[in-house]
């Protein structure tokens, strides 16, 4: 089918989509990839940071046009309104009349078969008028609500009441929303069935977890993996939190069992805490890296401590695609559909983190073939083509589509 005879598909991102450098832009990509194939889609964007030159062509590849809304410091004023208000933070951060006029103007010259929003922050703009009969589909991912009624667990006031009324707030958000939209998309089943309790319709509410990029993260032999890894956006806060935990209260034991080993963390945008970790002895703080597999590679075993994680952790099934032994929370593992086949060894008490990361360092043989497991989970279940085809039966989309662009 030629691209001309594909419908039109809106797709509005809470993030410009490239580079696919951390978890909510490697899907919002995947996913426009997955429809650039199969529809022409048209691109609006927030943008959190500059747009450089090579995005807006790569992305432009990609889209019949794409547009991005500057989106800086000024978001915050707008979040505070909306917290006092009555709102949440989120809906303010997002609701904002650059992102109006420009989808009135797209809307008022194009008939939209599909409407897709990428996060349940966006969903102020189900209210649009001109969608026609568009098929709407907000892909929340996350259950954003019990993310932040998990922070205000693990919070001291005040921070504790201003995370709790979040989390109240958005759960009346994400109750709407599965009103307005036609579907609800989140990445587990943990998520789904979540949400179902709660949600008017639940019929609405669709998995569709999220996939790998098999090829770029397929494992790389060393001569001498060694140590472990943490890989992760740095300025993230359950990132931050575990970590920090990690190096503090699991490190300095391990080090007593295994003196030589030495721990990387890898990851953009460190915040001071985690870059001070890199004076605990055998810590090396990476900090950004134009490419995470080196490392990778170089490591024996890949950590994820996370005391809060809602979803599917990427770091978790690109670790396992790569071929590598994960230790996890079990937090960071919860969101994978087939735990009874999840090669990853779960850990939770100090204990067990140290006797379970320090036997696995003592074993090369058993890293090789739980790394290999890992592989072959991630093959199984989370091929991206695979995992993203709820959106094409939803949109009643053309499954013979196009080639898209490029990956990189």
């Amino acid at each position: 089918m030629s691209l001309s005879n594909l419908p039109n598909v809106l797709f509005v991102t809470h993030r410009v989509p490239f580079p696919p450098d951390k978890g909510d832009r490697i899907r919002t990509y995947h996913l426009l990839r997955y429809l650039a194939g199969r529809s022409r889609v048209h691109l609006a964007s927030f943008a959190d940071e500059p747009v450089t030159p090579e995005t807006t062509e790569h992305l432009s590849r990609l889209t019949v046009r794409f547009s991005a809304i500057p989106h800086g410091v000024s978001k915050w004023p707008g979040g505070a309104r909306s917290f006092l208000f009555g709102h949440s933070i989120s809906e303010g951060i997002f609701s904002r009349p650059g992102m109006r006029k420009l989808l009135g103007e797209w809307l008022a010259d194009t008939p939209f078969q599909g409407v897709v929003l990428s996060a349940s922050s966006l969903a102020s703009y189900l209210k649009k008028p001109g969608f026609g009969k568009a098929v709407t589909i907000v892909d929340s991912v996350d259950v954003d609500s019990q993310k932040w009624l998990d922070y205000a667990a693990a919070s001291a006031p005040p921070k504790k009441w201003v995370f709790a009324a979040e989390g109240k707030r958005l759960r009346r958000t994400e109750q709407r929303i599965s009103e307005m939209a036609d579907a609800v998309t989140f990445v587990s089943e943990r998520e789904t069935q979540l949400v179902r309790e709660y949600c008017r319709q639940p019929e609405k509410i669709v998995t569709a977890t999220n996939g790998v990029d098999l090829a770029y993260y397929s494992p790389q032999p060393h001569p001498n993996p060694r140590g472990i890894v943490f890989v992760g956006a740095l300025d993230y806060k359950p990132n931050v939190e575990g970590i920090c935990w990690f190096a503090k209260t699991i490190w300095p034991t391990m080090r007593h069992y295994a003196p030589t080993a030495t721990l990387k963390i890898v990851g953009r945008r460190p915040v001071p805490a985690v870059r001070e970790l890199g004076a605990i002895p055998g810590i090396e703080m990476i900090g950004q890296v134009p490419d995470v597999r080196p490392a990778l590679a170089e490591s024996a075993v890949v950590i994820a401590p996370l005391m809060i994680a809602r979803g599917l952790q990427n770091k978790v099934l690109e670790a396992m695609a790569f071929g590598k032994p994960v230790v996890g929370s079990p937090a960071a593992l919860a969101g994978f559909g087939h735990p009874e086949h999840l090669p990853a060894v779960p850990a939770e008490t100090p204990d067990e983190w140290v006797h379970r990361t320090v036997t696995l360092l003592n074993d090369p043989a058993r890293c090789w073939e739980l790394g290999m497991a890992g592989r072959r989970y991630a093959e199984a279940y989370h091929d991206w083509q695979q995992c993203l085809a709820p959106f094409g039966r939803l949109l009643r989309l053309d499954q013979t589509g196009v080639t898209p662009g490029p990956t990189s």
